[in-house]
């Protein structure tokens, strides 16, 4: 273990932040380990941020409506620790329940706070909630507890479906953090950090996943460049363009707006005149799909009332002056 010395207040590392695990002292001294030095890339992180916040979205869905309680569960973070400094930074007593997590081979684990779990529970008893106290759970809250974890890990595995599909097993609720071995002391581990709330009772949730196999399948995330056949692109093309050839758009001709008062509006009676500011020889504006398109003149087409088509914008109105629009 190395210690770096304090900065200096001019020193242009000033307000650089200490990786993920680093330990720091009262006097800004950072810690930093070279035998386990940072591994995840800012794509990794992406990665994982966007199945977490898929996973926090549909959390916070599953257990509005399961608990009929307004519920918030919000991603604040990715980082990458040792276990032991995850395990030691874990408030005691609590909830924190191991994962098997296969065909990962490594152990997971899911943590939250004692008063939030009983909040949960109160709930789903068709209590009010509120704040709850710091105790272990009875024999008969553990079963209504596990249905609670079913569900997270159940959300967990359909986030991580994109990245790897996982058979999660639950393993036996622990209090104390620091008697649940997931792993070894140095090794190192992803930890997704989210507030969980479920009405007025708040807590972190965190859920932990083994650094070691999850890089290969995280790496196999990386963008993929994408080759496209020139003549099967063509095709696309024509294809797209004979598709939107084929939908029907609303077409209006519509005389100049006038502008009336409410008055105005309210004193007409039948035989009133309105006068419009259109022009006896000015064309009438022609509407496609609510855009103003052409301009056309009144007339008829046997024993319908039409509109000739005088000026479409483009070239491809030179073709189309003769068109009329029934």
């Amino acid at each position: 273990m190395i210690e770096l010395p304090n900065r200096q207040p001019n020193d242009p590392t000033d307000g650089a932040r200490p990786e993920s695990g680093a330990r720091t002292d009262d006097n800004g001294v950072v810690a930093y380990d070279f035998r386990r030095p940072v591994k995840v890339s800012r794509e990794h992180v992406r990665v994982l941020q966007m199945a977490f916040d898929t996973m926090a979205r549909r959390l916070t869905t599953l257990l509005t409506s399961g608990l009929r309680e307004v519920c918030q569960v919000q991603i604040d973070e990715v980082t990458q620790q040792s276990y032991d400094d995850y395990a030691a930074a874990l408030a005691s007593p609590s909830v924190t329940v191991p994962l098997g997590l296969a065909p990962l081979g490594g152990t997971g684990t899911v943590h939250f706070s004692l008063p939030v779990s009983l909040a949960a529970i109160d709930h789903m008893l068709g209590g009010p909630g509120g704040a709850q106290p710091t105790r272990t759970l009875t024999d008969i809250e553990l079963p209504l507890l596990q249905g609670l974890l079913e569900q997270i890990v159940g959300v967990l595995r359909y986030a991580l479906e994109p990245i790897v599909a996982l058979e999660c097993t639950i393993g036996s609720v622990e209090y104390n953090p620091q008697f649940l071995q997931a792993a070894g002391p140095a090794d190192a581990v992803i930890v997704g950090v989210f507030t969980l709330q479920i009405g007025a009772v708040t807590s972190p949730l965190l859920v932990s996943l083994p650094m070691a196999p999850m890089l290969p399948l995280l790496d196999a995330q990386g963008p993929t460049e994408t080759v496209i056949d020139p003549a099967a692109q063509a095709g696309i093309a024509a294809r797209l363009s004979e598709r939107v050839n084929d939908v029907a758009l609303d077409v209006s001709i519509e005389f100049a707006p006038v502008p009336l008062t409410a008055d105005r509006i309210l004193t007409m009676a039948v035989g009133d005149v309105v006068t419009l500011p259109q022009r006896v020889g000015t064309p009438l504006t022609v509407y496609a799909g609510g855009v103003d398109y052409a301009r056309a003149v009144a007339g008829r087409a046997g024993s319908r009332l039409a509109a000739l088509v005088v000026e479409v914008p483009g070239a491809a109105g030179t073709a189309q002056q003769k068109e009329s629009l029934r």
